[in-house]
C-alpha cells in the first residue's frame, strides 16, 4: 500500500465548505481506522491514492457526541464517522489534526468524567 492523500472538509462553513484539513500519509499505517482531532460537526472525506484516483469516500458524516477525537473508519470505498474517545487499543493509530499534521497516538488518558484528557503524539517527516 502507497501513500494516501486523505482530506477532510467542513461543508457547513462559508458558502461552499472550508477545507479542514488535507494528510498524506502511508495508506498502511492508515489502515481501516484514522483518528481526528477537533472534527467540526459535520465534514466530508475523501481519500486518493498518490496517482488520485479516489479510494474511499464519505459524505455528509455528522459527529453525535462531544469530545476531543472522532474515528473515521474505512469500510470498502466508504468512509464512516464514529464518534469515541480512544483506549489503549489506539495507541498506534494515525491521527489527523486540523491543518492536516498527522501523527501516531503514542499515550492516551482521559478521565472517568470525561471532563479532561492527556495524550501525546509522535510526528515523523521526510523529504522522499
Amino acid at each position: 500500500m502507497g501513500a494516501e492523500l486523505w482530506d477532510l472538509w467542513f461543508p457547513n462553513a462559508g458558502a461552499t465548505g472550508v477545507p479542514f484539513a488535507r494528510a498524506r500519509v502511508d495508506g498502511a499505517v492508515a489502515s481501516d481506522l484514522v483518528l481526528v482531532h477537533a472534527a467540526p460537526p459535520a465534514l466530508d472525506v475523501d481519500v486518493r491514492a498518490d496517482d488520485g484516483t479516489r479510494i474511499a469516500r464519505g459524505h455528509g458524516l455528522e459527529r453525535g457526541a462531544p469530545g476531543p477525537m472522532s474515528f473515521l473508519v474505512r469500510n470498502g470505498d466508504a468512509i464512516l464517522l464514529e464518534d469515541g474517545w480512544p483506549t489503549a487499543d489506539d495507541l498506534g493509530r494515525l491521527v489527523i489534526l486540523p491543518g492536516g499534521e498527522a501523527g501516531i497516538l503514542t499515550a492516551w488518558w482521559h478521565a472517568d468524567d470525561l471532563r479532561s484528557w492527556r495524550w501525546q503524539v509522535e510526528f515523523s517527516n521526510s523529504l522522499d
